[in-house]
């Protein structure tokens, strides 16, 4: 089609040359466009810890420019006039740097891409000025240019995600025991190939207990298996698939690139059944609650400390990170959460699951109410759980907690109640939650979260247990996106003078049929 984009033309002619969720996984690969792979498929991609493989990121940089620069390296060495001067590792680094500049541009261009292609290179400038390329100072050096440029993305997972690998690989390759380990020596062909795999497989292992606490900080889940399936998916993704699709995309030129496709086909097909294998296992994916913000700053610090130390001092930083885990681990779940609006309300049951207050409710806001509250099955409906007894406008909730029952009333309807028979409930219950401005002799014993104080609190999480409220805007919180959203506080005239609902009086929208419904429901 003329004028469409190089991307979008080159995602379909990947995706014509394999179908499926291998095109579209080859399609990502090359272009960064995650459309053709289906549902299912990146679901499992996620549960196996295999989903980075789909954003075009460090580890797809990192490919182009090792197989850009051993490629043209060979070529330039047959040059004899060129390889006598000493050059070809300049002009060879010099021609991977214009294939990570490209690469970028192809693949869209995102963030995360270009921070990976200027960590790049800045590797690659290194080495032309033959200095160690692959060192903590340079990671520093990447992250402060990322932060001039995106400062923003230092709160993002996707800028934590990514310094924390990197950091963790290289403090872990300059470890003394770690560099006698696997330092090369004289050996044969099985001896290289276990310690190879050896250290693959414990460079592994610390990226993903590394990268754990941040997965579980911002995703509420952390992969177990993860590790394991990187150790394979990883070197057939780098060393496998991309080169075949690379070849295939050449040989297209002049049309003999079906070979190539089909045995990139085939190690796509491996790549998802080690996916689907390692997410259907059980307990592939534990699923924690949100983690207190002072215990992943204890692991942070703990973790920065590990790095950055080269004597024994820094053993010293497993003191933070274990006081951090145990912090994490003994945190409860919360037993209800309140999203910022008022209109969708989980609540945990006893056997873990979180049940939602309204019966269409969004796929996101369902995944994240069920994460938040350290859950990984589906939601179910509170209408059809016998803890409440809802009507199309009212639910009222049971929930035995800390040695007590507490009683919850919920709106779920945009219909208004007769006031004087919704104060009288809103007296027998405990928490009173609604999306819109209660009346103000609704009293409940503990606590109220209208929209007046929902839009002071934010989204809140509370546990009945300890009686702890967690809420996303905290006191003292005048960020401007933060206060930008809060209305104008009311004159005290104006309050004085507002009109409060009589008892019988209905205010805005009624349900004809809730008068009978919320009268049996207020029954005891």
């Amino acid at each position: 089609m003329t004028g469409e984009p190089l991307r979008a033309r080159l995602s379909r002619h990947i995706q014509a040359s394999l179908d499926g969720s291998e095109g579209g996984i080859a399609a990502a690969l090359a272009t960064g466009d995650t459309g053709g792979i289906e549902e299912p498929d990146q679901e499992a991609m996620r549960r196996s810890g295999l989903a980075h493989l789909l954003s075009v990121s460090g580890l797809h940089i990192t490919a182009v420019v090792g197989l850009t620069m051993i490629l043209a390296s060979r070529l330039l060495a047959l040059n004899m006039r060129l390889a006598l001067t000493g050059r070809v590792p300049l002009v060879s680094a010099a021609t991977a740097a214009a294939a990570a500049l490209g690469y970028t541009w192809l693949t869209g261009s995102e963030v995360p891409t270009i921070r990976s292609c200027i960590a790049a290179l800045l590797v690659l400038a290194a080495m032309a000025m033959g200095r160690e390329a692959l060192t903590l100072r340079l990671v520093a050096t990447g992250a402060l240019v990322v932060l001039l440029l995106w400062p923003e993305s230092l709160a993002s997972p996707s800028f934590q995600l990514s310094f924390a690998a990197v950091t963790a690989i290289i403090a872990l390759a300059e470890h003394p025991a770690v560099r006698r380990w696997f330092a090369p020596r004289e050996e044969g062909w099985a001896g290289r190939t276990l310690r190879g795999a050896g250290s693959l497989l414990l460079t592994g292992l610390i990226v993903e207990i590394v990268l754990m606490p941040i997965a579980v900080y911002h995703f509420h889940k952390a992969g177990v298996y993860g590790a394991l399936a990187n150790i394979i998916a990883i070197p057939l993704t780098t060393f496998v698939v991309m080169p075949l699709e690379a070849l295939a995309l050449l040989f297209d030129a002049i049309g003999l690139g079906a070979p190539f496709w089909w045995l990139g086909g085939q190690g796509l097909g491996l790549l998802l059944w080690i996916a689907r294998s390692t997410a259907s296992a059980p307990g592939a994916v534990a699923a924690l609650p949100a983690m207190p913000a002072g215990a992943f700053g204890l692991m942070v610090a703990g973790g920065l400390w590990l790095a950055l130390w080269r004597t024994r001092w820094r053993r010293i930083g497993l003191i933070p990170v274990a006081i951090g885990a145990l912090w994490a681990l003994a945190t409860p779940p919360p037993d209800i959460l309140v999203t910022g609006d008022g209109r969708h309300v989980g609540v945990r049951l006893p056997d873990g699951r979180v049940a939602l207050l309204r019966d269409r409710t969004g796929d996101y806001t369902r995944d994240m109410l069920a994460e938040n509250g350290g859950s990984d099955v589906a939601p179910v409906l509170l209408s059809e759980h016998g803890i409440a007894r809802c009507s199309r406008d009212l639910c009222r909730i049971d929930l035995s907690a800390g040695g007590r029952m507490w009683r919850i009333l919920a709106t779920r309807s945009a219909y208004l109640v007769p006031a004087g028979e919704l104060i009288d409930a809103c007296r027998r219950s405990d928490i009173v939650i609604s999306e819109r401005r209660l009346p103000r002799r609704c009293t409940p014993r503990w606590m109220r979260l209208d929209r007046e104080t929902l839009q002071q609190t934010g989204g809140a999480a509370i546990s009945l247990k300890t009686g702890r409220i967690d809420t996303v805007i905290r006191a003292g919180d005048d960020h401007p996106w933060i206060s930008a959203t809060r209305p104008a506080p009311m004159p005290a005239r104006q309050r004085r003078w507002r009109a409060q609902p009589e008892p019988g009086a209905i205010a805005g929208k009624q349900s004809a049929a809730s008068l009978p419904e919320a009268a049996a429901l207020f029954q005891e």
